[in-house]
């Protein structure tokens, strides 16, 4: 995914049950949910939620 920020930078989240970090994605219908959140570490350091489609911002 592209960063929310509009940084423009790529996100890759693993979701392989065996991986580390590792997220699970969901979806109700075409809205998506990550859990955890995601939080880039380098560049725009954007911390955030994906939850049902909307992104919310950790402030």
């Amino acid at each position: 995914m592209t960063c929310p920020c509009g940084c423009g930078a790529v996100i890759e989240l693993l979701l392989s049950p065996t991986a580390r970090p590792r997220w699970t994605l969901t979806a109700r219908g075409d809205l998506p949910t990550l859990h955890p959140s995601v939080w880039r570490s380098v560049g725009c350091r954007s911390h955030f939620w994906v939850r049902d489609g909307q992104i919310h911002w950790v402030p």
